[in-house]
């Protein structure tokens, strides 16, 4: 047999922790938003719908931006509260969050013009959304620590073992 040697030029595989891992999909997703927005200025007729008030077919309002800002607020806390909330309700909180972000995201390409730029966006969008959901689904579980399992013995009855 013959021993492995540590190559020098073999990268590091370190595993990155779920929570970073949301919180780099996350941050994803919001450079993507801003991004479609930037560039759908460019949009032909789109400066001229905003210089006259009118976003798609809404007014725009201090109702209409406090929306906007509020559904944009939305993914940018996720990137916070994937890091920062207890694994169980990060885990619980992205996958509804990410669940209700995809019909969101659908449907800001209803009615666009630029058919090719607004569903290549979405598709990217569901992509990481998918992503998201993936991540928060699978999020490993470590083996109980002996104070867990024995605080949770006090609740369950004792099991004898099986003798072969």
């Amino acid at each position: 047999m013959r021993a492995r040697r540590d190559n020098p030029s073999e990268l590091d595989e370190a595993r990155l922790p779920v929570r970073a891992k949301l919180a780099a999909a996350w941050t994803s997703v919001m450079f993507l938003y801003v991004y479609v927005d930037i560039l759908g200025f460019f949009v032909p007729g789109k400066i001229d719908d905003i210089l006259a008030g009118v976003v798609f077919e809404f007014d725009i309002s201090q109702t209409f931006v406090v929306t906007a800002l509020t559904l944009m607020t939305i993914p940018i806390l996720m990137i916070l509260l994937s890091t920062m909330l207890p694994a169980r309700a990060s885990r619980i909180t992205n996958l509804v969050v990410a669940s209700v972000q995809v019909p969101y995201a659908m449907f800001n390409a209803v009615g666009e013009s630029w058919t090719y730029y607004y569903w290549l966006a979405v598709a990217l969008e569901v992509i990481l959304l998918a992503v998201i959901l993936r991540l928060a689904w699978t999020w490993p579980r470590r083996p109980a620590s002996p104070a867990t399992l024995a605080a949770s013995l006090d609740s369950e009855p004792l099991r004898t073992p099986q003798q072969a």
